[in-house]
């Protein structure tokens, strides 16, 4: 028996908002005890419920971290530093297992391939927990799903604190039609994009581009 980490990560794909990475560290003996309060991947749950769940596993967590990053953040990092998100991820979640200093860390891994997000992350770790990292680890594992779970819930707070600034705006992803429209009516009003979206996101800049071109016609 020993501690258990958890790692997962919300909101790494949509143009707006932060990126939330999320670890929570529970007793080996307590992962029958999140299965039986209804903790499972993140995607699968409603928001309330997820916000019901995320209490639950704070309050018993024997640690918890979260680490977010604004859109500012994640374009200083592709941009000038030239980090990828991969890079940033593995970074940062090396700093949350150091922190949390569990037995067995589970991730779950943003790189279809595993094996090269571990050798990533290991470059950073201190500690030396046995790790578990797999793709749709949230699917597989308690404990990932329990950090999925508060990440996403932190990362709604965030959407739902500019929805209420600056309206509705969908759902953020670039494959949202509704998005699209929010984005190409900000830069036409305001000419730039807004602070709240990641500027070096290719749909992003090319709206800007666009707007741009349209100008000079």
């Amino acid at each position: 028996m020993g501690s258990i980490a958890g790692l997962d990560e919300a909101g790494r794909g949509p143009v707006f908002g932060p990126m939330v990475l999320c670890g929570v560290k529970f007793e080996e003996g307590e992962l029958e005890e999140l299965k039986a309060a209804g903790v499972r991947d993140s995607k699968l749950l409603s928001p309330r419920r997820r916000e019901t769940l995320a209490r639950v596993i704070t309050e018993k967590a024997s640690g918890l971290e979260i680490v977010e990053f604004s859109p500012t953040e994640i374009d200083e990092f592709r941009l000038r530093k030239k980090i990828n998100l991969n890079e940033l991820e593995a970074k940062t979640f090396a700093k949350i297992i150091d922190r949390l200093k569990p037995k067995f860390a589970y991730l779950d891994s943003p790189d279809p391939n595993p094996k090269l997000f571990e050798q990533r992350a290991r470059k950073y770790l201190k500690s030396k927990p046995k790790l578990v990292i797999e793709n749709f680890a949230d699917r597989k594992y308690v404990i990932v799903a329990a950090a999925s779970i508060v990440a996403k819930v932190r990362r709604d707070q965030r959407i739902a604190e500019l929805r209420e600034r600056y309206g509705d705006f969908g759902s953020g992803y670039t494959s949202d039609a509704r998005t699209i429209s929010f984005l190409e009516r900000w830069v036409r009003e305001h000419g730039k994009l807004p602070e709240f979206a990641r500027k070096s996101w290719k749909t992003a800049q090319r709206i800007v581009s666009e707007a741009k071109q349209k100008k000079l016609t």
